[in-house]
């Protein structure tokens, strides 16, 4: 049994996990709880959040129109304050009204300037995100989407021009606040590899389903949310990539900032944490 303390003003809380070399699933070991990133570690970082109360509030709109919206204009190749802004932008115009705007309608929308914090930007792929956007305002218009699990809803979504397992799997995390599903990006892929959860020969692209069920079955042994601990690694992996880049030797860092090993804390704001880079 290897034993980690979590501190709360006065009170401290112990946590007990199983020895590094025992399994938490079959092949994958705890590892040591203070090594960055062993499961031991991850499991330790959701115990400490959820004692300190910083739940991650994953919804971004109102509605399952606007969830589906914020997360397609968000994703891969914009950054998070983009997304968030170009969001807030179309939904001020009605975007997300009973009666879904055209296509060409979106897409003068998403030419205009956004004002993101004190400048304005342009946004990017503007052309092809009001397409898939027009196409999945239709569609949640006109069908009644499953509700009962993440996964009903995901397959439902990945009906819609330009989202793939990852997008549909963010939005049913985020609305359904789904165990079932996860959102795998480069960050989780590369927690997986070095905490050794993910099989080194499988890739997101090709391999999306078979890594999810690993991610899965590694949470239930961790006795921890899927959700949670997805959004908790994303978020530390992406706030380290010095650290994560000198362990997979992409890069250098300092002695000391290697021997330490844990990530900083992030500056992200929370209502951004699930705008995947």
């Amino acid at each position: 049994m290897q034993l980690g303390a979590i501190f709360m003003d006065h009170v401290v809380f112990n946590v007990e996990l199983p020895t590094p070399d025992s399994e938490v699933i079959p092949g994958v070991p705890w590892g040591a709880i203070e090594a960055f990133p062993t499961p031991a570690y991850w499991a330790y970082q959701v115990y400490a959040r959820r004692l300190q109360g910083e739940r991650i509030n994953y919804k971004l709109g109102a509605t399952l129109k606007e969830e589906v919206g914020a997360c397609l204009l968000g994703g891969h190749g914009i950054p998070a304050s983009i997304g968030l802004a170009a969001f807030h932008h179309v939904k001020a115009r009605g975007a997300f009204g009973d009666q879904p705007p055209s296509e060409e309608t979106l897409l003068e929308w998403l030419k205009e300037p956004i004002a993101v914090e004190d400048r304005s930007v342009r946004y990017r792929f503007a052309k092809q995100k009001a397409r898939y956007l027009a196409a999945a305002l239709h569609k949640l218009a006109t069908e009644y989407p499953p509700l009962s699990t993440g996964r009903a809803l995901r397959d439902w979504l990945l009906d819609i021009p330009g989202i793939g397992y990852k997008t549909a799997s963010w939005v049913a995390r985020n609305w359904l606040d789904a165990d079932d599903v996860a959102i795998l990006d480069i960050h989780i892929l590369r927690a997986g590899l070095l905490g050794k959860f993910f099989e080194q020969s499988l890739t997101v692209e090709r391999h999306y389903l078979e890594l999810e069920e690993q991610f899965i079955q590694l949470s239930k042994g961790l006795g921890v949310r899927a959700s949670e601990l997805d959004a908790l690694i994303w978020l530390e992996m992406m706030s380290s990539s010095a650290t994560v880049h000198s362990i997979m030797g992409m890069g250098h860092t300092s002695p000391e900032r290697r021997s330490r090993g844990k990530p900083k804390k992030s500056q992200t704001d929370a209502n951004q944490l699930t705008f995947l880079s």
